[in-house]
């Protein structure tokens, strides 16, 4: 496709995120962000931030945190969009209501009502960051057609969902695999994502590019945390604990 990034080029690399960034998680914000910092060896992972998580968590208001989230920038976090509330007010489809528990807030806007979130969002988080927003992910890694069309038009330099990130303006596929994650909510799905994250510790050890998210309920688990720091240590070796931006950079010569 024109204007990917030829595989050959990239680093390898160990992409990490937290997701569900804001006021209403900010202690658990607070652990997962040390944790990777120590498991990474430094601040080189990504923050996913909501402004106005579930409408009740509006960080344009919160000086403070917005001071913590800049503080955070500067050291060399990058800063992510993740969609305005984080919920889907009518959640439809599979997906949508059975496993996100109402958080798939862009899985079925409209073209119109995604763009006008998506610069909503990405004003609040730049101005409580004081630079640019690295990129946009909808919450759940839910997408409506609308919403993808809007992504076209939004301007972000990256966009993620559970199986890529691509470019947006003109469509170029970054890194191809599936996000290792974790679910909290239930002990079944406990047990399957610890299951998961240990086979995919095994199943993409060959993979250039490899990407690991948290979540606030993560800090809640302590099999969840053991987890995490045993998939990031195996993936961190013979890679990068690289940015998202590293991906867009253009093809080495």
């Amino acid at each position: 496709m024109a204007g990917a990034v030829p595989a050959l080029t990239l680093p390898r690399l160990l992409l990490a995120s937290v997701h569900d960034v804001g006021p209403r998680f900010a202690p658990e914000v607070d652990a997962l962000a040390e944790r990777l910092e120590r498991l990474l060896g430094g601040p080189s992972f990504a923050m996913l931030v909501v402004p106005d998580h579930w409408d009740s968590a509006p960080l344009a208001i919160d000086r403070a945190y917005a001071r913590r989230l800049r503080g955070w920038a500067d050291a060399g976090v990058e800063m992510f969009v993740h969609g305005w509330s984080h919920r889907d007010a009518t959640p439809t489809g599979f997906a949508a209501t059975h496993m996100t528990a109402g958080e798939g807030e862009f899985a079925a806007l409209s073209e119109s009502e995604a763009l006008a979130r998506m610069v909503r969002a990405r004003a609040v988080v730049e101005d409580a960051t004081g630079r640019a927003a690295a990129g946009f992910v909808a919450p759940a890694w839910l997408y409506s057609d609308g919403a993808r069309a809007a992504l076209t038009v939004a301007g972000f330099a990256i966009a993620e969902d559970h199986f890529r990130v691509w470019r947006p303006v003109d469509g170029a596929v970054l890194a191809r695999g599936p996000v290792i994650t974790w679910a909290s909510r239930s002990r079944l799905r406990r047990q399957s994502s610890l299951a998961v994250a240990a086979a995919a510790r095994r199943l993409l050890r060959g993979q250039r590019v490899v990407r690991v998210a948290v979540h606030p309920g993560d800090t809640h688990e302590p099999t969840i945390l053991a987890s995490i720091d045993a998939t990031v240590a195996s993936l961190a070796r013979g890679r990068h604990a690289g940015r998202y931006a590293d991906l867009a950079l253009p093809p080495s010569q």
